[in-house]
């Protein structure tokens, strides 16, 4: 059973933001795969829900005319897989967008909800990292835009303030123009099972060095993160097995992993290392690159 107080549903984001405003205590609820299994299980009790299905503006994707990629919070994650220019310009995210459980639950569930639900382990959020994206906010009061890696601020708490919904989600031109990139999860049962841990590279190339490198990582600490350090050190270097190896090496340093009854913070270090010298290797090729062997 759910227990549920009150249902409201929004035809526009005006309306929403003030169905917000008059009652703060709303849950917004998006394709629901996250909300409804945590009223089912009692961690959500006596709750109103507001739903935006019915806000048609907030499913498109779209390229503005500065080449900024735009997707809104309610598209699917079978919406994005299937999505031409996120095929074309960004194909980190279909992969991530593929691994989002069976058929069914892409069908239904939001790119959003994915971010807002704020889990290290949400398949969107390593490439989204990767590609730097941006988040738009609105309220009645105004919006705002927040770059992703500060949206995270803990376990399952992300820095949505109250009345605020989530309208875009951008991606720049010089953050995917040029870069190869991949995804890869690691589950014991693919996608349908959440991630043992995520690693989502994107690289770009120039004479055979690394010209720009980006590593964000899933369920290697109590968020979303990125390997600074990693990266930095990439900067300028050879494209090289022995600079893949030494990049896996420091991608480790960024991690902060933990013992679960997932797997042991040794064998997640060991993950971090080996998937992300593995994902450099195919993001080179799909920058332009020879392979590596």
């Amino acid at each position: 059973m759910y227990d549920i107080k009150g249902y409201f549903e929004a035809e526009t984001i005006t309306e929403a933001t003030a169905l917000l405003a008059a009652n703060p205590n709303l849950k917004i609820i998006a394709g629901g795969t996250d909300v409804l299994i945590k009223m089912h299980g009692g961690q959500i009790k006596g709750t109103e829900l507001l739903s935006l299905r019915k806000i048609k503006a907030l499913e498109s994707i779209r390229k503005s005319e500065d080449g900024t990629i735009v997707i809104g919070p309610m598209a699917t994650f079978s919406q994005i897989y299937n999505d031409p220019i996120i095929r074309e310009s960004i194909p980190i995210l279909t992969e991530a967008a593929i691994s989002m459980g069976g058929p069914q639950i892409r069908n239904v569930a939001t790119i959003g909800g994915n971010i807002c639900n704020g889990a290290t382990s949400a398949d969107s959020a390593s490439s989204l990292f990767a590609l730097n994206t941006r988040l738009k906010l609105q309220s009645q009061s105004g919006e705002r835009v927040v770059p992703i890696r500060e949206f995270y601020l803990g376990p399952g708490k992300v820095d949505l303030k109250p009345g605020e919904i989530l309208t875009e989600i951008m991606i720049s031109p010089e953050d995917y123009r040029g870069f190869g990139g991949q995804y890869i999860k690691f589950a014991m049962r693919q996608a349908m099972d959440i991630a043992t841990l995520g690693v989502a590279v994107v690289c770009k190339l120039q004479d055979g060095t690394f010209e720009e490198v980006r590593i964000g990582l899933g369920v290697a600490g109590p968020t979303p993160l990125r390997c600074l350090e990693a990266e930095e050190f990439a900067q300028g270097k050879t494209v090289s097995v022995e600079t893949l190896r030494e990049i896996g090496k420091l991608a480790v340093k960024s991690a902060k992993a933990r013992t679960s009854w997932r797997a042991s913070k040794e064998y997640r270090e060991h993950l971090v290392e080996e998937l992300t010298q593995r994902a450099l290797k195919i993001a080179i090729v799909n920058a332009g690159g020879a392979e590596l062997v």
